[in-house]
């Protein structure tokens, strides 16, 4: 420190002139000219005070002279004169040093006030620095977050698409295998047939020998069962036709009639029972707050006298409807989100419900309590459902996947991926095997659960709402967003039928549809809150139910009467007909 001084006072000496520097640069003329008007002020000033002092020297010496005047006579007029003129002159002079004053000051009362709104402007500015510098901090932020939300889709992209490219692998192995698998089966096929040929061709022997009589009346019997064996597999092939053999010439023309009858029964869905006996209900029941914020979903118990509601509070309730009211049997929490799916298990001990948390959730219905928790989509989960067993479960999703999960070893066995987001699904036999799904764009896709792709699609006019099996497994109801209900025979792959009216539209993209019991009738909410129900043959509106104030987002009928429940995006739900 003696050499000098230390090097932070330099540093801040060093500072403090930067500053200052850069803060009087915008100020320097304005200053100058400040400094000029108080150097001009006090110049003025000073010639002020000489001239006020050789005026009291000039009114001194005028006093003198009028004196000497008194006590000496007379004073010379010139010098009186001279006097007097250079007393105007300096009274003059001073009146234009006032003026000149005045002026200066209301100068630096003008530039005081450009210096206030230049204060005034470069607060301003230095706010608005202020804000920028936070926005850009703002911004510098979100694009960190950006950066680092784009890395993590470049990996997850990388994953997916070696995870297609294994799938191409598998597919083309799948196919592989599928192509032997078809030859083997068209070998069986080929030798089944050959040996079906030798079986008649001994029964035409036997006929022949036993049957003299009748030789003409076999021989087209037998024809007719070889061409009816060769359309049969299997078990029921052979059965049949020893059956028929049995009874003789006068049975084939009743078997024959059996077989084209059970392969051509293309009229419309049928009932499962024949005890169901649905009767239109007419009239509201019960009306009750289902939830606290609309509901979005709603199902039927198959066992008992119970309806599940799903709702946007994030909750599952349960509704006793047995006493000819309703009551809360109990609340199924653990959703973080508006719960859009509800469905139990065949036995109805379970219940699973698909939330907008990226998750679906399985409870115990006896005890009420979170047994599972499916987690693994990136989107919202739009539909889940059993599959086959209590202990398998499907679901679809947003993020146009769709999942099916092992509960006994709470994990996802398997991934399909659609191409498009899963509005809701079924499946369409008890095994499990077969998975129907709609989709937002506009397709219906079938999926066999021993492959990994699609089997075949259907393509509708809007985007796929929901759908509805009949009890047969034989049709397939599909609510769709053009205010259409289109019905579709899963025996041929084709629209078979439409349901529209006038005042019918869609009133959300998961409003859900449901056949009847007995596959007669089917029921849909209106985005007015009316509850339209067709007739399937007819192809007409049988009921109009309306009570319901905002768009009815689902139905279900009961297992096996013509009750039904609606539910509406007010958090209504209402039961129509009589328990």
């Amino acid at each position: 420190m003696a050499g000098g001084e230390p090097e932070w006072r330099k540093s801040i000496l060093n500072q403090l002139n930067e500053r200052n520097k850069f803060e009087i640069r915008c100020f320097q003329d304005l200053i100058n000219q400040h400094n000029r008007l108080f150097d001009i002020a006090n110049t003025l000033k000073s010639e002020n005070l000489q001239l006020t002092v050789q005026n009291e020297k000039l009114r001194v010496s005028s006093f003198e002279t009028n004196v000497g005047t008194e006590y000496r006579g007379s004073v010379s007029s010139g010098t009186n004169e001279r006097v007097q003129q250079r007393l105007l002159s300096q009274q003059e002079e001073l009146t234009d040093l006032h003026r000149r004053i005045g002026e200066k000051a209301q100068q630096i009362i003008n530039l005081n006030a450009k210096l206030l709104e230049s204060e005034k402007a470069l607060a301003s500015k230095e706010e608005c620095l202020n804000q920028s510098k936070a926005t850009i901090a703002t911004l510098e932020l979100d694009t960190s977050r950006l950066h680092t939300s784009l890395k993590e889709l470049k990996l997850l992209e990388q994953h997916l698409r070696d995870e297609y490219q294994a799938l191409q692998i598998t597919c083309a192995a799948l196919e592989e295998k599928l192509r032997k698998a078809q030859d083997e089966n068209r070998q069986l096929v080929e030798r089944l047939i050959k040996y079906k040929s030798k079986d008649a061709d001994k029964m035409n022997e036997e006929n022949e020998n036993f049957l003299k009589p009748t030789r003409t009346a076999s021989f087209s019997f037998m024809q007719k069962l070889n061409r009816v064996s060769i359309g049969i597999r299997g078990e029921r092939m052979r059965r049949e036709l020893e059956d028929a053999a049995r009874e003789g010439p006068g049975s084939a023309t009743g078997s024959e009639d059996r077989v084209s009858l059970g392969s051509l029964d293309l009229t419309g869905p049928s009932p499962s029972s024949p005890f169901y006996n649905v009767e239109l209900p007419s009239k509201a029941s019960v009306t009750f707050d289902a939830h606290d914020a609309e509901v979005n979903a709603v199902k039927w118990c198959p066992t008992d006298r119970l309806i599940a509601t799903g709702g946007a509070d994030r909750k599952v309730k349960l509704w006793d409807v047995s006493k000819g009211g309703c009551e809360n049997r109990g609340i199924l929490v653990g959703s973080n989100a508006g719960v859009m799916s509800v469905d139990f298990d065949a036995t109805g001990t379970l219940i699973l419900g698909a939330s907008n948390d990226f998750a679906s959730r399985v409870w115990t219905i006896s005890d009420q309590r979170l047994r599972h928790t499916l987690t693994g989509h990136s989107g919202k989960v739009m539909a889940a459902k059993f599959l086959g067993e209590p202990s398998k479960v499907i679901t679809g999703s947003h993020d146009r996947t769709l999942k099916i999960w092992d509960l006994r070893s709470r994990a996802c066995v398997e991934t399909k991926f659609a191409g498009s987001s899963c509005n809701d699904l079924v499946t369409s036999d008890g095994a499990g095997t077969t998975i129907i799904s709609g989709h937002f764009d506009k397709s219906i896709r079938f999926w066999d659960i021993r492959t990994d792709s699609t089997a075949n699609h259907i393509m509708l006019q809007g985007k796929v709402t929901s759908l509805d099996l009949s009890r047969d497994c034989n049709y397939l109801l599909a609510c769709v967003r053009d205010d259409t209900i289109q019905l579709l025979d899963l025996r041929m792959n084709t629209i078979v039928g439409s349901f529209s009216h006038d005042s019918f539209k869609v009133g959300c993209d998961w409003a859900r549809a449901a056949f009847s019991p007995d596959g007669r009738h089917v029921a849909v909410g209106g985005a007015d809150g009316s509850v339209f129900i067709w007739g399937v043959t007819c192809r007409k509106i049988e009921s109009i139910l309306k009570e319901h104030t905002a768009a009815v987002s689902a139905v279900t009928w009961h297992p096996h009467g013509g009750c039904l429940v609606s539910v509406d995006r007010s958090k209504k739900a209402i039961l129509w007909g009589d328990m």
